[in-house]
């Protein structure tokens, strides 16, 4: 969710490879019942950011994977490119780390062909600040940070918005942009990558900041967050998600049962209390 995402698929696939990432088997035909009755016994390469995502797929794979008969491997990404161009090109079996306004950007754009699996959690965005306590000492001339891809741009924008900072066009959707604000109400917008939006903290007066990059940071979203995006309707769940095809491949449906079962949703809750939200099942 980056400048990155202007690199075409081939470019990032070439990068990955760079990265020293092999291929794991994934046919290029991912409806082969051949290879999918091979794959079988081999373990499910999972593509992840490091927070919460490789944390809560190590959870499984220390605590249900085993029982499960499912082996599992986790690579960590710290970008949000390589993990779709990874899985696109077979050299990762799925990913976690994304949401679906974001997947559905990045396959306009890239002509890949990933699908969500099941919904994980969602991780709230904030705004965060060093030199202010609260939203009221928010004022005209001050400068805010938000991260410069398509869908979380649109995402603080309305977080913005939503906390009277500014106001945006009538009609504007989850794709909104710096030019779709009417009313700036004085403040000044610095855009950046989402991975470096946290380090810009001691450089700006404000900084909207993505949820797993955040916990990164040390930061507790629930607890120093000025505002928060609420849960309740909220579209940005994280999910596991592979290649068109191979969502019925036995491994993939074993880890999505795995995800979403009561260990995990305690796993989360009691982990991250209330900076990671489970996006499955009711809440406690």
């Amino acid at each position: 969710m980056r400048n990155n995402i202007k690199l075409t698929a081939g470019i990032a696939a070439t990068a990955a490879l760079a990265l020293g990432l092999t291929a794991c088997g994934t046919s290029s035909d991912p409806s082969s019942s051949k290879d999918a009755a091979g794959s079988a016994d081999k373990a499910l390469v999972v593509a992840a950011s490091p927070t919460p995502h490789a944390d809560i797929l190590k959870f499984v794979k220390d605590n249900l994977a085993e029982k499960a008969g499912l082996k599992l491997e986790v690579r960590e990404f710290t970008d949000y490119v390589l993990p779709n161009t990874a899985t696109e090109t077979g050299q990762v079996d799925a990913n976690f780390f994304q949401h679906k306004p974001y997947l559905d950007d990045f396959n306009k754009k890239n002509n890949t062909h990933i699908v969500p699996v099941v919904n994980v959690h969602l991780e709230p965005l904030g705004l965060y600040s060093k030199s202010v306590e609260s939203l009221k000492d928010i004022k005209a001339g001050q400068t805010i940070a938000v991260p410069n891809d398509t869908t979380n741009e649109g995402r603080a924008l309305h977080l913005l918005a939503d906390n009277g900072l500014i106001t945006l066009k009538a009609g504007v959707g989850t794709d909104a942009k710096l030019s779709d604000i009417s009313d700036k109400k004085g403040l000044e917008f610095k855009e950046l990558e989402a991975a470096t939006v946290p380090r810009a903290l001691n450089d700006v007066d404000a900084a909207v900041i993505n949820g797993n990059y955040a916990i990164e940071a040390k930061l507790e979203p629930a607890k120093d967050a000025l505002a928060l995006e609420k849960a309740e309707g909220n579209p940005y769940a994280n999910f596991l998600a592979v290649k068109q095809g191979n969502e019925k491949d036995a491994r993939v449906e074993k880890l999505a049962k795995l995800l979403n079962s009561p260990e995990v949703k305690k796993y989360v809750e009691d982990t991250y209390k209330g900076s990671v939200i489970p996006a499955f099942g009711a809440a406690k």
